[in-house]
């Protein structure tokens, strides 16, 4: 009869993301989007401690719903398969034959529908804590087709620090970290549906409200005026055509923080969170006034890609 070993736990950071720029073109044959945009970790985070108990004996063992738990701060949170951490861990499990118990406990700090990767950022540092716990470590294709399954968002997280990101979001590409940067982040406090807002985008384009549906080559992608790779400098998202006319309060906020010397202020993925990016504290502190009463306010700063793998598991 198997039994269970003693458990073995790690905590692990799960950071948030700004898109740098966000174009969407037309649907995929797989019913996605193509889009094109850059990625940028922030050290705004959500905790996970997660715990295995790995089995003796276990053979062929099959895993079960047991196998895997899930709880959470946030009583919103769903805590079986519908979360993605929840699924990570299946996944994971699967991959590697793991006959173990995974018990994941989620901090969550991190405002879900805010366009600021939360749940696809607590995914992909679930994968990562599992290899490191085990040493049991897939190669890197490999890691990223898992992630990939999991949400376009999720193989960004398994880079961090700028990241281009291509195709549905999910084919990733490391780029040359910017200058460490102050980032204000604004959470309205409502979420945006990304499907909705994906569906709104869709009707623009069939009326030839935006520009052309077809993307541009990888080699042209610098050019883009929207995609700053050189420099911090301004970038557009095509979802705030959408997301700005429903709620023009948000478009307002863009404007102030502009104005209060931002280098970069944006919507950030399908919203509804917007950032502004900041050479200077007191600059990032005075924009921060600016911002209307009962709103969210975090202020943090971009994280490299070196900073992002060094404070992963830092406790």
């Amino acid at each position: 009869m198997s039994s269970l070993k003693p458990t073995h736990s790690i905590q692990v950071r799960a950071f948030a993301k700004i898109n740098l720029g966000l174009s969407v073109f037309g649907k995929r044959a797989d019913g996605y989007h193509e889009i094109h945009t850059i990625y940028q970790t922030v050290a705004l985070h959500d905790r996970l401690e997660i715990q295995l108990q790995t089995r003796r004996g276990a053979g062929s063992r099959a895993a079960n719903a047991g196998d895997i738990r899930v709880v959470c701060d946030d009583p919103t949170v769903p805590s079986g398969p519908q979360n993605l951490v929840y699924r990570a861990c299946s996944l994971w499990k699967r991959a590697r034959a793991f006959r173990g118990q995974v018990a994941v406990r989620l901090e969550k700090r991190i405002p879900a529908g805010s366009g600021l990767g939360g749940g696809s950022s607590d995914a992909g540092a679930t994968l990562l804590a599992l290899e490191h716990l085990t040493g049991e470590r897939l190669d890197q294709a490999a890691r990223l087709r898992l992630a990939a399954r999991l949400g376009s968002d999720v193989p960004l997280f398994l880079h961090g620090g700028r990241v281009l990101g291509c195709g549905r979001g999910d084919e990733v590409h490391a780029l040359d970290d910017l200058p460490r940067r102050r980032c204000l982040v604004v959470f309205p406090g409502f979420p945006v549906s990304t499907a909705e807002a994906y569906k709104a985008l869709r009707r623009r384009q069939t009326l030839g409200l935006t520009r052309t549906v077809r993307p541009p080559s990888i080699s042209s992608f610098g050019a883009r005026p929207q995609f700053p790779l050189a420099d911090w400098e301004p970038a557009e998202n095509d979802f705030e055509h959408v997301v700005f006319a429903k709620w023009p309060e948000l478009a307002r906020l863009k404007r102030r923080l502009i104005r209060a010397g931002a280098e970069v202020a944006s919507l950030t993925g399908s919203g509804s969170a917007v950032y502004a990016i900041f050479a200077s504290a007191p600059q990032l502190l005075c924009a921060s006034r600016l911002v209307p009463a009962g709103w969210q306010v975090f202020r943090t700063r971009t994280l490299s890609r070196a900073e992002y793998r060094r404070l992963l598991f830092r406790e």
